[in-house]
Order: C-alpha cells, then structure tokens, then sequence
C-alpha cells in the first residue's frame, strides 16, 4: 500500500468522529466509501445490503457511473465475491477475476464495465453479518492493508446502520406514546367527565338518605355507599390532578400560606384514620414560627394529606407517624416520617411514578391504585419544589418535600390556608 500511514490514520479517525456527529446516514455511507477508494487506491467501491427474504444482495450504494445500469440489479449470495465474504465471516481479496468463479459478471456486463480486482469485507453487526463492502480496480494488487482499512470501515458501515435502525425506532416508539398519551389524556378526561355527575347524585342522594333516616338500622349500608363513592370521587380528582400537570392544564393560585397551620389542620383531618390503627400522629414545628411560604394552600394540603395517608397505610398498629416543620433561608422543608413496613431498595426509584406499587403483596394488603404518591410529586413540582423519599425495609421511611419561599413577607392575619 502506498498510503502515507499517518495520512490512513488520521481517515479513519475522521471517520470514527463522525459516527458520533453525523445525522444522515446517506452523508455518511458516501464519505465512508470515499474514504475507501481514497486510502485502498481503488477506482470505486460500493456496500451490498442482504435481503433476507429474497437470499440475495442489493446495492444500497454504488458508484455515479454505476448508479443507472445496476441499480436494480441483485447480486445472488451463491455464486458472488459478495457472497463468500458475507457467508464466511471474512474479507476477501480477487486480484485477477478472471480467473475466479466468485466474481459475478452480469454487474459488469449491464455497466458495459471492467472489473479486474475486487476486495470484499462483510459488515457484520452482533456477530450477523448484515452486508458486503466492496472495492474494485486497485492498479496495483490487493494486501494486508487494504484489507484492514476495508475490515475497519465495514465496522464503521455496520455501527452507522444500527445507529440508523434504532434512531427510526426511537422516532416510531415515540410516535406511537405520542399517540398513546393523547388516548389517554382524552379518556381520562371523558370518564373524569362521565363520571362526575353519577357520582355527585350518588353522594348527594347518599348523604340525604343518611339525614332522613330515623333509626340507625341502614347507617352501616349508607355509610358505606358514601365511602366508597367518595373514594372514586378521589381516584378520579388524582387522575384528573396528573393529568392536567403532564398536559399543561394545571393551574397554580399561589397566596401567603402558613404551613404551620397546614400541618396542624391536615393533621387533624386524619386523627380519626390513625387512631382507628392506633397509630400516633406526632407534630414537630419550630415553636413560634407559622412557616410562611406562597404556594397554592389547597394543593399543599392534597401533598401533605396523601402522604400522611400513605404512612398511616404503611404502618402497622401502634406504630407513629411525625410531621415535621423546618425553615431554610430560601425555602420550607415538611417531613413526613413512619415505622412502619419501609420500601424495598428496587422499588424506591420508581414511586413515584404513576401507578407503581411496591410489592404484590403490600398492595393486596394496603389496597390502593399508585396514584397518591405520584399526586404528591406533580403538585410539588407545579410550585418549583422537589420531593423524595428515604427507607429502609423493615424499619420504616421519610418522605421530604421542599417548597421555595418566594420571599413573601408574613401577613398579620391568616386563616388555615390562605391570607
């Protein structure tokens, strides 16, 4: 070979970079194969692609001067230079076809063409060969580096192919959960929608026929329509709640909200559920301090009220549950802490998400559809804020959120929410 080496090097080099950089592939494929005549000093080359259903190849790139007479050409896999390179896993170099039997003519023959020398390597992807490189018509013969610098082009070839494979499958992934979210985002709405208006007379006539009766023969029945009309009114406001963040549709009314009152009034909204466990619901706020951020008070309450809900889900009787109050300089930190059953470290990355439950058997045992959790981290996150947890199992969790200040100045009244 007469290529200067550092001039070979610095090619394939070129070349490697741009396997990182380039996003079309028939750029690339071109300045692969021009880089091939280049540093084999051939007259032309060409890549072959296998076609699995038909057994032969096709020319997925050929020469200008080519391009018309062949290109609907198929080189058979039998009978071809192509072939025994792709089948028996190795380059392969013809310096006189003349005299070879692999050489196919019918290429030539069509391009009114003369190939006298031909140099094959198979592109092989994960062990599967994929495809042929081929360069022909070098003036001298075929060597050692010519067939190196084709083997390492032909690895090139193959990286820029799959490369091109997943990025269309990628575009088709995402285009086909762009259309899944729009389903979703539309039926949630429609059943939110359709199912308000039953609910709301089911409750409504529920909580009407409780105020009627006289004795308390039907109290258990009604009370339990009422629980569990409530409890789907509660799926569909957290569906309706996740939605409407991931959409865009949420709306954040922020107002001068004292989280120490939050924490107290959310707290005492659920004594009734942790004393029926037994469980104790234990407060800790800085004495004196109201904890004064700006935040939309409303939904601060929703993230405090399904997290205390959750840990008093999680925690076995007798257990506690500690709310805790902290100020920093720019933003409020709440805690909510259990002794309860704790979190196995694989499912700690994922609870957050949208209808993730930790194990079956919790879930058999704790109920629930995932979605608390996941109510909890969209609304914190509406206000700018983070959240996350930290457990162990066996021993219980905590789970934090931080909600910036907004550096709003304390207003002389408030009532448990708002100003």
């Amino acid at each position: 070979m007469n290529t200067d080496p550092i001039k070979t090097f610095e090619k394939l080099l070129f070349e490697a970079r741009q396997l990182s950089v380039q996003t079309d592939l028939d750029v690339y494929l071109k300045s692969l194969l021009s880089t091939i005549v280049e540093l084999t000093e051939s007259e032309g080359a060409s890549l072959l692609q296998y076609d699995e259903e038909s057994m032969d190849f096709y020319f997925r790139f050929i020469p200008w001067f080519h391009q018309d007479a062949v290109r609907s050409v198929r080189v058979p896999l039998n009978g071809s230079v192509a072939g025994w390179a792709f089948l028996n896993l190795e380059p392969v170099a013809v310096n006189d076809t003349s005299n070879d039997a692999r050489h196919y003519k019918k290429v030539d023959n069509l391009a009114g063409f003369n190939t006298y020398s031909l140099l094959a390597a198979p592109v092989i992807l994960r062990g599967k060969p994929i495809g042929v490189i081929e360069a022909f018509n070098k003036k001298s013969k075929y060597d050692q580096s010519d067939i190196n610098i084709l083997e390492t082009l032909a690895s090139f070839c193959a990286i820029a192919l799959q490369n091109n494979t997943l990025e269309n499958e990628i575009r088709s992934t995402e285009e086909e959960v762009r259309k899944l979210d729009t389903m979703k985002s539309e039926f949630i709405a429609i059943t939110s929608h359709e199912l308000r208006t039953p609910l709301g007379l089911i409750l409504g006539h529920a909580t009407f026929l409780k105020e009627l009766l006289d004795d308390n023969k039907y109290d258990e029945q009604v009370d339990a329509i009422i629980r569990n009309a409530s409890r789907l009114k509660e799926i569909i406001e957290s569906l309706t709640s996740v939605d409407n963040y991931q959409t865009g549709g949420a709306l954040v009314r922020s107002r001068k909200v004292s989280l120490a009152r939050v924490i107290e009034d959310v707290s005492i909204s659920f004594a009734e559920m942790a004393a029926d466990k037994k469980i104790t619901i234990k407060k800790t706020l800085p004495p004196g301090q109201e904890l004064w951020v700006e935040v939309d008070g409303g939904k601060v309450a929703i993230i405090l009220g399904n997290l205390i809900k959750n840990a008093i889900a999680f925690t076995n009787p007798g257990g506690e549950v500690v709310l805790r109050g902290e100020k920093e300089p720019d933003y409020v930190k709440v805690s909510v802490k259990d002794n309860g059953v704790g979190i196995p470290a694989r499912d700690i990355p994922h609870i957050f998400e949208r209808f993730y439950q930790v194990e079956g058997h919790l879930t058999r045992r704790h109920g629930g559809m995932g979605l608390g959790l996941s109510v909890a981290k969209v609304m914190v996150e509406m206000h700018g804020g983070r959240i996350w947890v930290d457990s162990e199992e066996g021993k219980g969790s905590v789970f934090s959120f931080i909600l910036p200040i907004r550096n709003v100045p304390p207003p002389e009244k408030s009532s448990p929410f708002t100003e």
